[in-house]
């Protein structure tokens, strides 16, 4: 008998809780604001304040934070509030069909909206894996630099950056993922450590602070070793002298609408602490409860809650990076939200021939927009885990290579306006004008972005630089109004390997068939050009 009363109020609970569903709660306004606005680094850091004059962009009500009083109103009412968002201003709670009633009628609500999409029942959904494809953890053994990131490097054209002293020092980037097992006590991630370069982090799932825990999935640690990662000799992220704020807002064990606000909490702590830059590679569509499911016709860019948020991000002068999804091979076929968002900076992936990898999503979003922008190499792309190199494929790792790229950029030329650079990486992508669905506007082209920039700078004072032949043979020449000072050779793996002075000419008739990177410095400037030894 006590079994049998048992059984009946788990299936009483379990009617209940099916008519349940998860709702955003808008309040009317900030009746705080006014104390914001009088001292913005009660909610803002300087660092953020800084980002924001920088880049002419003006406070507004969305900086405020969400009314205390509104909170605790909610709370009163017996919902249990953990998230809540001071960009959309509200909160997020689990109602009934009479308790969205009851919410709506109160004079702070301005509107309840469901999470949920369709009405369906709450189903299993089946998935692919949305963060990479195929994993080959291996010690790789070589003697070089760059070792097993050169390809990916060189294939983005980022090593002009790197040899003008851009990697990223100053800029900080939040990266927002899965967890972080390993990344305090791996030796792969002990020069970010070493020299200060992790800043902090969070975990908005389990609202607490082991974001090292070595019981959570490891693709965050993998994201973040392919932008910080540093083994002598053996691996260089795209950005190795940048700074880090790390937060988790996926559970790698379910996939539930609620990983929307987390994101969006992380989104938002990201800018409070003044970041320049969010990576994300994390997508949604389809969700454990198939209620939350998403449409291609909801993937344009506004209708996803994480989707809006990202957007605002943007605004906000942070330069977001989000991978298109993995879906190329599935039935779902298309980019997953927030990559859908026509301001964030999405990202395909493409193999080591510069084709599009198979299982890179495909755009444009549902209303048109351009998806992806831009890609990077994503198919057997190398990054670092723990103690040692390992290899992995998905949009997932091509966002992050793509990112440091960026943040070296945003070192280079830290007050551009952000829609100019977008607008610039787009157009200096392998294959602007033109693009494909899959690939965007083509692979990356760091070093052009950066050579193009200079060229209609002042920096140049009207002076310009033109090196030839190229491909050269023999004997190298540059051709400069300005007297050269210094000429400097690399090679691909970012080795100086001759130097002269006061010369407009160098021989290279003893250097191997391949690329190199030339450095001249004027007296006015400094140049870096790419050339070909045949």
């Amino acid at each position: 008998m006590k079994k049998a009363v048992l059984l009946g109020l788990l299936v009483a609970y379990s009617v209940i809780f099916a008519q349940t569903q998860l709702v955003f709660v808008y309040f009317t306004g900030k009746p705080n604001k006014a104390a914001f606005y009088a001292n913005p680094l009660s909610e803002l850091s300087q660092k953020s304040l800084n980002r924001r004059t920088a880049l002419g962009i003006a406070l507004n009500d969305q900086d405020a934070p969400v009314e205390p009083a509104y909170i605790q109103n909610i709370q009163n009412l017996g919902f249990t509030v953990v998230d809540y968002s001071k960009w959309l201003n509200g909160v997020a709670v689990n109602a009934t069909p009479a308790q969205i009633q009851l919410l709506q009628s109160q004079t702070y609500v301005q509107s309840v909206e469901s999470f949920a999409k369709n009405t369906s029942g709450t189903t299993k959904t089946w998935q692919t894996d949305k963060w990479q494809t195929q994993t080959d953890i291996q010690s790789l053994q070589t003697t070089f630099d760059y070792g097993s990131a050169t390809q990916q490097i060189d294939q983005i054209n980022l090593k002009p950056l790197h040899l003008a002293g851009y990697t990223g020092i100053g800029v900080t980037i939040a990266v927002i993922d899965t967890g972080f097992p390993y990344v305090n006590t791996g030796a792969a991630f002990s020069r970010l450590w070493t020299n200060n370069h992790i800043k902090g982090g969070y975990d908005f799932v389990t609202k607490g602070t082991d974001i090292y825990n070595t019981a959570l999935n490891n693709h965050g640690s993998v994201v973040l070793g392919a932008i910080g990662g540093y083994i002598t000799n053996s691996f260089v992220g795209s950005a190795p002298d940048a700074d880090f704020y790390l937060y988790r807002s996926e559970n790698a064990t379910v996939e539930i609408p609620e990983e929307e606000l987390y994101w969006i909490e992380a989104a938002e702590e990201a800018d409070r602490k003044g970041v320049d830059m969010i990576t994300t590679s994390l997508g949604y569509s389809t969700f454990d409860d198939s209620r939350y499911n998403y449409t291609y016709a909801n993937m344009n860019g506004t209708t996803s809650f994480i989707a809006r948020a990202a957007g605002i991000a943007v605004s906000k002068g942070i330069f977001v990076l989000i991978a298109a999804g993995n879906s190329g091979q599935t039935s779902w076929h298309y980019i997953t939200t927030p990559a859908d968002n026509a301001q964030v900076f999405t990202i395909g992936s493409v193999d080591s021939a510069g084709a599009s990898s198979g299982f890179s999503s495909y755009g444009p979003n549902s209303v048109g927009v351009i998806k992806p922008d831009a890609s990077a190499r994503g198919t057997l792309s190398a990054t670092v885990d723990n103690n040692s190199t390992v290899t992995v494929s998905g949009t997932s790792i091509a966002t992050p290579i793509a990112a440091g790229g960026v943040a070296c950029l945003i070192q280079a030329f830290t007050t551009m306006n952000r829609d100019l650079m977008r607008n610039r990486l787009r157009q200096t992508a392998s294959l602007f004008p033109g693009h494909t669905d899959q690939m965007g506007y083509g692979i990356l082209n760091f070093g052009q972005f950066y050579n193009m920039t200079l060229n209609t700078s002042e920096l140049t004072k009207e002076n310009s630089i033109t090196i030839f032949p190229n491909p050269v043979r023999n004997v190298l020449h540059i051709a400069s109004e300005s007297e050269i000072m210094h000429l400097e050779i690399y090679d691909r793996l970012g080795r100086l390997i001759a130097k002269t002075d006061h010369q407009k000419s160098l021989s290279v008739e003893d250097l191997a068939v391949g690329i190199y990177y030339l450095k001249i410095q004027t007296k006015d400037a400094v140049y870096y050009e790419k050339f070909i030894k045949e």
